[in-house]
Order: structure tokens, then sequence, then C-alpha cells
């Protein structure tokens, strides 16, 4: 929505009061803004440490949902409600880095139950590993928005979810079937064009 010079002009001339006001109750509305400020104005903690503690949580939570593999359904709602705290912690903390290290962090976290997951019947992993595959994706879609110099510590991470997906069958298969190349999992060999290559790819009705 854009405001035009006359709403702009006359939100300025409120009083003090009036703003400070208006402020809280819009924050009373908005909880996510409300975090972003308290962050950006009042938080001793710097952005590194967030991710630290992001990370810890993931894997402390990813771990205890390991518990539900069996019950395929619950299992992709809780690794859901993970995800949607990671992308909680990205819009508070605008965390350019951890929006790439964070999500490829969770996927490797998840797969490190491949014991588990290996004897789940394939109709019962497909949608989380098509979620899994997408997560990927998006995350190497961002890798090529970053500066060069923070990619071998992303290939760390990609190395450790390419060892874990060929150790997993029906993924490593699902992979291939939706036109995966396994070449992307290194940060200088994600093509400059990716973005129309999956764009393509779901256009025949893959990843999906």
């Amino acid at each position: 929505m854009e405001y035009s010079k006359e709403f702009k002009q006359a939100l300025s001339e409120f009083s003090a009061i009036e703003k400070d006001r208006l402020i809280f109750r819009l924050l009373k509305k908005d909880k996510l803004l409300s975090k972003k400020l308290y962050f950006e104005l009042i938080d001793p903690e710097t952005t590194d440490q967030k991710r630290n503690q992001m990370e810890e949580n993931i894997e402390e939570k990813v771990l205890s949902a390991s518990r539900y593999i069996g019950n395929p359904k619950y299992y992709l709602v809780l690794i859901r409600k993970i995800s949607a705290e990671l992308t909680e912690h990205i819009k508070i903390t605008t965390d350019k880095f951890g929006e790439i290290s964070l999500h490829l962090f969770l996927v490797n976290k998840i797969l490190e139950s491949n014991d588990k997951l290996n004897q789940q019947r394939f109709d019962n992993v497909y949608k989380l590993y098509i979620y899994l595959i997408n997560k990927i994706v998006k995350a190497l879609l961002t890798v090529k928005k970053i500066d060069e110099d923070y990619w071998m510590e992303f290939d760390d991470l990609l190395q450790a979810i390419d060892f874990q997906i060929h150790e997993n069958i029906y993924l490593e298969k699902l992979c291939i079937n939706n036109s995966f190349d396994f070449n992307w999992l290194k940060c200088e060999h994600i093509p400059d064009h990716l973005d129309l290559i999956i764009k393509d790819i779901k256009s025949q009705g893959f990843l999906r």
C-alpha cells in the first residue's frame, strides 16, 4: 500500500504522545514487528548469537520430532513448525547468511535420522522428501545472491547433505526423478540460471 503525501503529512503532525500511543497500539497487533524492533533497538545479542541459538533449537527439536517418524503426517507437521521458527528468526534479524545456513542445517539434521526414515514406506515419506528437496533448492537459489566468501561454509553443509541423500535410497531416486542435479551441491557448480531451470522443472509437474 502506498501512502499519499497528505497522509504522511497528517501523521507527522501528531504530537509525540499521540505517536507513542499509535506505535504501541500497532506493536500489540504485530508481534513480529515488535520482536524485530526489540532486536534492532535494545537486544544485547548479536545476529550470530541468535543464529547459534537457532541451531541449538533446531537440533534439539528435530531430535525430539524423530520419535514420531513412524507417524509421517504428524512428523511433517513438527518439521514445518521448526521451519516456521527459523523463518521468524530470519525476518527478525534479517540474517542473510542464516537464511541459507539454517535451512541447510535443518535438512541435514533431519537426514541424520536416515536409519529410521529408510524403514518407512515410500508413500509415507514422499511429501517429506519433496519438502526437503524444495528446501535445498531454495537455499541454492539464495546462495547465488550472497558473497562468495561464504561459499566454503555452505559447501561443508552441502557436502554433508549430499552424503546423507545417497544414504537414503528413496530420497536419492526422488531427486533423480525430479531432475535434481547433484552437482548443484557445490556452490561453484550452481548454475547462474538455476531459477529458470527450477521453473521449467516445476512447469513439468515435478518437485510437487
